[in-house]
């Protein structure tokens, strides 16, 4: 269903690039629905897992979702790096079809990386934002989970639905 609504949002912002003329560079964004306490338990769940105990890294690979709360995120492939001492997870890189959703909204990109330390999350490629029925696409988009606010670049492109009475 995510994917239907990214195919009609995708078409609704083509239809908006040739009707409009004024695209921002960069584009600041709330995130109330993405605020998200890291330090929560981390699940994960997929196909396959491949474990490298000389790198401290560890791959999971099919189908890959992992939840954090009520964050979820999903990839064809997310690789888990440990941070010092391999007791906690320090970052999460996904690829493949990479979507995060959480409270009603929704991300979309190619690649995350997701920086449980810091809070931030970073997605790349293809990027779009979908709150409610606006929608928000660009090439790069960074998200910090603690205070719910991101940024959005790279040829931002927006869709904004007006109030209705």
């Amino acid at each position: 269903m995510l994917r239907h609504l990214s195919q009609r949002a995708l078409f609704a912002l083509a239809l908006s690039a040739l009707a409009s003329s004024g695209f921002a560079q960069g584009a600041e964004v709330a995130f109330g629905g993405l605020r998200h306490d890291s330090s929560l338990p981390v699940e994960v769940s997929s196909d396959q897992l491949s474990v490298d105990q000389s790198t401290g890294k560890a791959l999971f690979s099919g189908n890959v979702v992992i939840g954090q709360g009520a964050l979820r995120l999903a990839a064809e492939t997310v690789e888990v790096v440990y941070g010092a001492g391999g007791g906690t997870i320090a970052r999460l890189l996904a690829t493949g079809g990479v979507t995060i959703t959480n409270a009603g909204e929704a991300a979309e990109a190619d690649q995350a990386e997701y920086d449980l330390e810091s809070g931030q999350v970073i997605l790349t490629g293809d990027v779009l934002l979908t709150q409610q029925n606006n929608a928000l696409s660009g090439e790069r988009m960074v998200i910090d989970l603690n205070t719910g606010t991101g940024r959005m670049d790279g040829r931002v492109k927006t869709i904004l639905q007006p109030g209705r009475q």
